[in-house]
C-alpha cells in the first residue's frame, strides 16, 4: 500500500517494486531497480524524506523509519530488521533481525550482523563488520564478504524483475 501523508507522496522509480503488501507512506524515494518485499514498513513522517538509493532490497518484516535518512545504492536490508538511522552506506548488508538506532551513520561496504544492536549516534567506519549487542566492529569485512553482499543486492534486484513483470 503506497499512500500520501501531509502532501507528500511516495516517488518510486518505475522500474521499482513494492510489494501490494508493503506500506509505504509520506516522504519516501524509492531508487532505480531497488524492491520492497512483502511485510515492510517505510514511514516518512518526519522533516526530511527517507531516501532509497538504487538497487536497494529491503526484505521481508523491516521498519524503515526516520527524517533525512538516505540509504545508500546496493544496501541490503534483511529480514525484520529495523533501521532508524542517518545513513547507510553504498554496498552495505544490515543482517537479519539487526536494530540500527537513531543518529547511527553506517559507512560504505559494511556488514551489520544478524541480531547485532548498533547503538543511537554511533559511527560505523566504512568496509566494518559489526556484531553483537550492543553492536562493536569486530573487524574489517574481508573481500569475499565485499563481494557477497554486492552479488545479494544484485540477485534481490533481479528477482524482484521478476516479480514485477509476473505483476505481483
Amino acid at each position: 500500500m503506497i499512500r500520501s501523508l501531509g502532501g507528500k507522496k511516495p516517488r518510486i522509480a518505475d522500474t521499482a517494486w513494492v510489494s501490494e503488501f508493503a506500506y509505504v507512506i509520506g516522504d519516501v524515494e524509492i531508487g532505480e531497480y531497488s524492491s520492497v518485499w512483502p511485510g515492510v514498513t517505510i514511514r516518512g513522517d518526519g522533516d526530511g524524506p527517507v531516501v532509497l538509493g538504487n538497487y536497494v532490497n529491503v526484505q521481508e518484516g523491516s521498519v524503515i523509519h526516520g527524517s533525512h535518512m538516505v540509504i545508500e545504492d546496493y544496501v541490503t536490508v534483511g529480514h525484520c530488521v529495523v533501521v532508524h538511522c542517518l545513513r547507510i552506506g553504498t554496498g552495505s548488508l544490515m543482517g537479519n533481525n539487526s536494530t540500527i538506532l537513531n543518529g547511527t551513520t553506517v559507512g560504505k561496504r559494511s556488514l551489520v550482523a544478524a541480531n547485532a544492536v548498533v547503538l543511537a549516534n554511533s559511527e560505523v567506519p566504512e568496509g566494518s563488520f559489526v556484531t553483537g549487542v550492543p553492536g562493536r566492529v569486530k573487524r574489517p569485512v574481508t573481500e569475499a564478504q565485499i563481494e557477497r553482499m554486492m552479488r545479494t543486492a544484485r540477485s534481490l534486484a533481479a528477482k524482484a524483475k521478476v516479480f514485477k513483470e509476473e505483476g505481483v
